[in-house]
């Protein structure tokens, strides 16, 4: 898969391009928001990565531009701006994820993968994840035999994770997803609901599908 880089920060730059590389990413790099713009709109890229404070042309203007011209590419928009006002602006714009700096790697790839993963509008309305299975009509959860009972707040946040299986979701992610948060919060809510999931999807004697990965996120997967 092919990415575009548009940071002007040459120390953050290489980060990104670095940590792109690592996770399987052809990456072009460029350092202003004109060169960022002829190279979005002169070839077709996977996913574009683009700051906010550019020369030459600011992030902002270069989204919107991409999204008059028809281009789809899925942004994720990096900067140092952590108001919820910005955050806005910058989804406004057509950017479809938002990530404030500092930012750990692993925190950008995840983000970058639920872009690339993000469900096209869909009539389906039974999802399925091994023996697990989510009725969004009747808003029922089984798993094999087992019925399971769950409060709306865990039902979206298990539709959320099975639309998504075999994917790290970060606890930001989770937050700003399932509880439409706009900041990242200092709270455990997420691990106190997803302990709860737990309990209700993996019982005693089922292999487990809900993993947490220590200082990255959770994982929802078929059992082994």
């Amino acid at each position: 898969m092919r990415a575009l880089l548009v940071e002007d920060d040459d120390t953050i730059a290489r980060f990104v391009e670095r940590g792109l590389r690592e996770a399987g990413f052809a990456v072009d790099r460029f350092a202003d928001g004109e060169a960022g713009f002829a190279a979005a709109i002169g070839q077709p890229y996977d996913v574009a990565v683009i700051d906010l404070m550019l020369p030459k042309r600011d992030g902002l203007s270069l989204i919107d531009e991409l999204r008059k011209r028809g281009v789809e590419t899925p942004v994720l928009i990096l900067s140092a701006r952590r108001s919820v006002d910005d955050r806005v602006k910058g989804l406004q714009a057509g950017g479809d994820d938002y990530l404030t700096k500092p930012f750990a790697i692993v925190e950008l790839v995840a983000r970058i993968e639920a872009l690339l993963r993000r469900p096209t509008e869909s009539r389906e309305t039974m999802l399925r994840v091994g023996p697990l299975e989510l009725d969004l009509i009747k808003r029922t959860a089984t798993r094999g035999d087992r019925a399971i009972d769950l409060l709306p707040r865990e039902f979206r946040l298990l539709e959320y994770m099975m639309q998504r299986s075999d994917q790290l979701l970060t606890r930001a992610m989770l937050l700003e997803e399932v509880w439409n948060y706009k900041f990242v919060p200092a709270t455990n809510l997420v691990d106190v609901h997803m302990g709860r999931l737990r309990h209700k999807v993996d019982g005693p004697d089922d292999s487990p599908m809900i993993h947490n990965v220590r200082g990255a996120g959770f994982i929802l997967r078929e059992p082994s």
